[in-house]
């Protein structure tokens, strides 16, 4: 709780401090061009930020026709029409300020609350020497897991070495077969084989004993070992020490990502991610120079 409490502290600070960052950087461009900061926002964001087009508006109303029920798409237009022309001002906003942080350095020194996550010397992905460290606690029978696994693939692509990737188990309760799936991929993973079980098992809708005889085969792992190993639950073990490490960090539910031990909870998309692991690596630049 006093996690959660110091968590939402440094969002409320952040949000406060990204607002006077975003002033002051208008202030000074708007110094720089002998006009008002109203004058520039209006320039360079409400200007270029353009309008809705029919079709967006349209596709929006379609999208979740289900949740606004029998209201029609005529008495909800202009709100739709501002909906949309809100995000537009604010994607254009956040633009133009990055474009001016890259002109005036913006150096932000407010630091996050953070956990000490250990690796439980599970199996990695990414640099081993990586400035960032992304440890997740996931349950394979989770859909929210498997929605988070588009996330993760974009991230490793995109950062490639500079990121490090470590999986660890959390299996719920209520899920039967998660728990016996996580064993079993500490089972491939004794046969070298865990990244290829592992995305066999995000991808299966099936994760009965039968399935996981049947994915242990797909990526060529020794039948004979594997169900020896599984029917021994020779890394029960393991996987319990994953779930009393994830209680000790404040789990529970998944997925639960890590940053650098910064917390991102839930299957958050990629642009999530991208923010962290930005902040974090631009940091351990500042440190180097």
């Amino acid at each position: 709780q006093l996690m959660e409490v110091e968590r939402q502290r440094y969002e409320a600070l952040r949000e406060g401090l990204d607002e006077l960052i975003g002033q002051e950087l208008l202030a000074q461009e708007a110094k720089a061009r002998g006009i008002s900061p109203e004058a520039l926002a209006k320039q360079e964001i409400d200007d270029k930020a353009g309008t809705p087009t029919d079709e967006e508006v349209q596709k929006l109303y379609d999208d979740n026709k289900a949740q606004l029920g029998n209201q029609s798409f005529d008495n909800l237009k202009p709100r739709l029409v501002a909906y949309l022309q809100q995000q537009r001002t604010g994607a254009r906003r956040e633009a133009f300020l990055g474009e001016l942080k890259g002109k005036y350095k913006t150096v932000v020194n407010l630091r996050p609350p953070v956990v000490e996550v250990g690796t439980g010397g599970r199996p990695a992905r990414g640099g081993s020497k990586a400035p960032v460290t992304i440890i997740e606690f996931s349950d394979y029978e989770c859909p929210f897991c498997k929605r988070a696994e588009e996330s993760v693939q974009r991230v490793l692509g995109a950062y490639g070495d500079q990121v490090r990737f470590v999986y660890r188990d959390y299996p719920l309760p209520f899920h039967a077969n998660a728990r016996p799936a996580a064993e079993a991929a500490h089972c491939a993973n004794a046969q070298g084989k865990f990244w290829e079980y592992h995305a066999k098992l995000m991808a299966s809708k099936d994760l009965s004993a039968t399935a996981l005889q049947a994915l242990a085969g797909e990526v060529g792992l020794d039948g004979a070992k594997f169900d020896e190993c599984v029917a021994k639950r020779q890394f029960k073990d393991a996987v319990e020490q994953d779930i009393a490490d994830a209680t000790k960090v404040g789990v529970n539910g998944t997925p639960a990502f890590f940053i650098n031990g910064r917390l991102l909870d839930g299957a958050q998309p990629f642009e999530k991610f991208k923010e962290i692991i930005d902040e974090e690596l631009a940091w351990a630049k500042q440190g180097r120079d």
